[in-house]
């Protein structure tokens, strides 16, 4: 794109707007897990299957699907994705009265997920030019903590009087309107002068070849991946921990929540402008991981009051939200094609769905065996301890190559 090519951002907003549809799916499980496990009879275990259900796709397939980006179209998938979220989403809540419907349901949600997730910054790539493209990947960034806490915040109003299935019905309705949003949008929506939904004629394996023979993303989704084992720990456990351990009620639970996971935008944000500005990538994701790992220990420690644990678990999201930013910035200058976008975002979200994916249960099953909720920590503080070694490997990587993957 020439640099003279303006900015929709009626077309960024479309875009926004289906990845926080999407990230619904994500903040509506941890406030709805008491009434799941309260309907279905699921054991503690069983509900972070639930939970980790939605990136069972992407576990496997992320990067797969990432590489077909450039050849499906990026609007193609995108629209696709919504709607097979939105089929899922009212299957469930019309039909789920077992766990494996529910389960069935979960993967199918994943599925659209992971195809909206991997595909939406080619979109974004596409709206906007090249002097505010760093920005709006930083907007995007922060997609996944704003819809959760939108999802989290809807749901006192909604629970009492329609369960778990109302959350699923909303979510529903909010996808099929991004879609339309999206469609509206479609004429902006162009990569390398032709329309986004329209598949590319490039060779198909050399430019996947060329993004995935480079180092440094499979070092920045490694650091992806460990971060979120950190942080989908604290959104999907902290409303089970604060209704079982300190018995605080649906609206309170789901507004301590909510605060948290939003506290992760600002550092959205934040990472973007540091990126943008010239601060390395391997610097900030090894700070950020020290941040989270010394912030998981107070919010751990029991002896230690309530709101100094809680103020703990909030900067814990506002640090780590530093990492997104600057893993999924990095393809402006990593990518050498647009094709290349949707590879490398599919390798970095396959490394983060990989870490929450592992995270969630492991959790689980370490609180159910020891009873106790300190023990978490072994999981949480491993992985920011394995994150800092990988943001110092990073540096060391990313000192090497030229000045402008400093600049990206």
């Amino acid at each position: 794109m020439s640099p003279r090519t303006p900015t929709h951002w009626g077309a960024v907003a479309a875009v926004m707007a289906a990845g926080l549809a999407i990230a619904l799916n994500v903040g509506k499980v941890p406030v709805a897990l008491p009434a799941l496990r309260g309907e279905l009879d699921l054991s503690l275990v069983q509900a972070g299957w639930v939970s980790s259900m939605l990136t069972t796709v992407a576990v496997f397939a992320a990067a797969f699907v990432g590489m077909w980006v450039g050849r499906v179209g990026a609007l193609r998938m995108v629209l696709g994705g919504l709607v097979v979220c939105a089929a899922a989403s009212l299957l469930a809540a019309l039909a789920a009265h077992d766990l494996w419907l529910l389960m069935a349901s979960r993967f199918f949600e994943g599925l659209g997920f992971m195809v909206v997730a991997v595909s939406c910054p080619a979109l974004v790539t596409a709206a906007t030019g090249p002097d505010q493209r760093r920005f709006a990947l930083g907007l995007w960034s922060s997609y996944m903590p704003a819809g959760a806490s939108v999802a989290m915040a809807c749901a006192p109003a909604l629970l009492p009087h329609t369960g778990w299935r109302g959350l699923w019905l909303l979510t529903s309705a909010a996808l099929l309107l991004a879609a339309a949003a999206l469609w509206q949008q479609k004429h902006h929506l162009t990569i390398g002068g032709a329309p986004a939904a329209a598949a590319t004629r490039t060779s198909f394996l050399v430019p996947v070849r060329q993004a995935l023979g480079q180092p440094l993303p499979w070092l920045l989704a490694l650091s992806f991946g460990v971060w979120a084992t950190q942080h989908f720990a604290l959104i999907v456990w902290m409303p089970t921990y604060l209704q079982e351990q300190r018995g605080l009620g649906g609206a309170a639970v789901a507004l301590l929540t909510g605060l948290m996971l939003v506290a992760c935008v600002p550092g959205n944000l934040i990472g973007g402008a540091m990126v943008q500005r010239g601060l390395p990538r391997g610097l900030m994701l090894a700070g950020a991981q020290l941040f989270t790992g010394l912030g998981a220990l107070v919010y751990s420690t029991e002896s230690l009051p309530d709101p100094l644990r809680y103020a703990a678990a909030v900067f814990v999201s506002f640090a780590g939200g530093l990492i997104p930013a600057a893993v999924m910035a990095s393809s402006t200058v990593l990518a050498r094609s647009h094709q290349q976008i949707g590879t490398l975002q599919g390798l970095y979200m396959q490394g983060a769905q990989l870490g929450q994916f592992i995270g969630t249960p492991l959790i689980a099953a370490v609180v159910a065996a020891t009873h106790d909720w300190h023990s978490a920590l072994w999981v949480t503080g491993a992985s920011a301890i394995i994150g800092i070694v990988l943001g110092l490997t990073a540096q060391r990587l990313e000192s090497r190559l030229t000045p402008a993957l400093h600049a990206a």
